[in-house]
């Protein structure tokens, strides 16, 4: 099959004065786009690269596709990650992945929480604020420290080491400078730590399953993970960093098990990654999902195809070609 890839390489998108500095951090290295192409061949098809949903647009109905795969996260809006599959949708081309009303509900984190509840899957309470005026300190979330970020972004987008908050002065900081930058409304929670902090990709389809629970290093000093402050354009703190609590058989299963409910419930296809924290008293709670997780070679899942001893091709290649056999039978 003619199999396009949509996309957003990191100079995928025009900056305005004012964008922040992360603004293009969901984006994605052309090592990524190179890695899905090489599963692609692996698999006997033959890659197309399209571009961005913009790019798509422009190629009309008529594309010569047989189908696709989409990993653009769009730009500026909170409905940005629907563009592509939208398109795909209306030009008859089936896809791999989640399809936009999946990944426009996932990208807003308030509303996702609120499925994790009706789901049983536990998540922190939080409070949705505007701007500081907003906060009303009898009926905050919980105790400090808090936890602030804007609420339809992923990728660590917006976070550093000021997004812990101990007192209500770097709150009202906090809410303020981030709904200024991003343009958008924040969400306040709990901050949960010293049990660790955890991810779990979820793959396939009748039924999806989980890949080997990941555990990340966390900076000793705030708590928050070494993946979102070492990014480009943050100064990493130079440490220490350490892996918080410990990951046993029993809570392997349960952060596999309610990976799998959030899963279902947002009615997720074909791949997607869960991101959790665990309390001292060793209880899990789901932080958000992600149904458009990067493919980088230097990601989650090159990570698992290394700690189960293949090559990043053939791991991604059996990813994908479950996922096109589900669009496209005999695939």
């Amino acid at each position: 099959m003619r199999v396009g890839l949509v996309f957003d390489l990191f100079d995928a998108w025009p900056w305005r004065p004012g964008d922040p500095f992360d603004a293009d951090a969901e984006n994605e290295p052309e090592d990524t786009v190179v890695a899905l192409e090489e599963a692609l061949r692996w698999l006997g098809h033959v890659p197309v690269r399209v571009g961005t949903p913009h790019d798509l647009w422009r190629l009309g109905a008529d594309t010569g596709l047989d189908a696709a795969v989409n990993i653009a996260e769009g730009f500026r809006s909170r409905n940005r990650e629907g563009w592509a599959p939208t398109l795909l949708e209306m030009a008859g081309i089936p896809f791999v992945g989640s399809d936009a009303v999946t990944l426009s509900l996932s990208l807003d984190k308030a509303w996702t929480k609120d499925l994790a509840v009706a789901a049983g899957v536990p998540t922190p309470p939080y409070r949705i604020y505007g701007t500081a005026s907003q906060i009303e300190y009898d009926d905050l979330p919980g105790p400090f420290p808090l936890f602030v970020k804007p609420r339809y972004e992923g990728s660590a987008k917006g976070i550093d080491g000021r997004n812990r908050v101990e007192d209500p002065a770097a709150l009202r900081e906090a809410v303020d400078r981030l709904a200024g930058v991003y343009e958008q409304d924040v969400l306040v929670e709990p901050f949960i730590g010293g049990g660790g902090e955890f991810t779990v990709a979820v793959v396939g389809h009748r039924p999806p399953r989980a890949l080997p629970v990941l555990q990340r290093a966390v900076d000793e000093a705030t708590g928050i993970g070494l993946h979102a402050l070492d990014r480009r354009g943050l100064e990493c703190p130079s440490g220490p960093w350490s892996l918080a609590g410990s990951l046993d058989s029993v809570l392997e299963r349960t952060l596999e098990r309610f990976a799998l409910r959030i899963f279902a419930k947002l009615e997720c296809r074909d791949f997607a990654r869960v991101d959790f924290r665990v309390d001292r008293e060793g209880r899990p709670w789901f932080l958000e999902i992600n149904p458009l997780p990067t493919f980088d070679p230097e990601g989650t899942f090159a990570i698992l195809a290394e700690l189960s001893g293949r090559t990043y091709p053939d791991f991604l290649a059996d990813v994908l070609g479950e996922a096109l056999a589900r669009i496209a039978p005999g695939a």
